[in-house]
């Protein structure tokens, strides 16, 4: 049962264009949606193998899918393993600087402020959120990686705007 060149993920050169394609599209997807605690590189590449082991398997249209959905299950399960509540990195201490210390105890306190209204966010508005203005991809992007209606898109963006501009005074 021979498949045709175009139909096997087997092949080295596509296997290698569809990492080129998914795979940072995949890490940011993880990471806005679990945080970098839980290391999203690693599930990429496990994705990844898996999708290797299973090549024959799955053809080349349903590669992006059968990638998302692995890798997401595996930060599920890893975030179930663990337990873990997540936790957003912390800025490195600058060694020198000419702000005052009431200025930079203030920009550490609006940042704090900044990542609880994100965390506090729905996962679909972080999410679409963060790719939009952190990633700076566009609606119709957006929506295509996450499968949904750029309308969809539309309203978690505006609905996460809402939701800061209500829990952070400042902006």
């Amino acid at each position: 049962m021979s498949k045709s060149l175009h139909d096997n993920i087997c092949e080295d050169h596509l296997f290698a264009s569809l990492f080129k394609k998914y795979s940072k599209d995949l890490n940011n997807f993880l990471y806005y949606k679990f945080g970098n605690a839980l290391n999203p590189r690693d599930k990429v590449q496990d994705a990844f193998i898996k999708l290797w082991e299973n090549c024959e398997k799955i053809s080349p249209q349903k590669a992006k899918s059968f990638l998302f959905t692995t890798a997401n299950n595996m930060m599920l399960n890893e975030t179930k393993h663990q337990k873990v509540v997540l936790k957003f990195k912390e800025t490195k201490p600058k060694s020198h600087t000419f702000e005052s210390p009431e200025f930079l105890m203030e920009e550490k306190e609006y940042q704090l402020k900044i990542n609880t209204a994100i965390r506090n966010l729905t996962e679909a508005q972080r999410v679409a959120f963060l790719m939009n203005r952190v990633e700076g991809k566009r609606f119709k992007e957006i929506s295509e990686l996450l499968g949904i209606s750029t309308k969809a898109v539309e309203k978690r963006i505006y609905g996460a705007l809402k939701k800061l501009r209500e829990t952070i005074d400042e902006l």
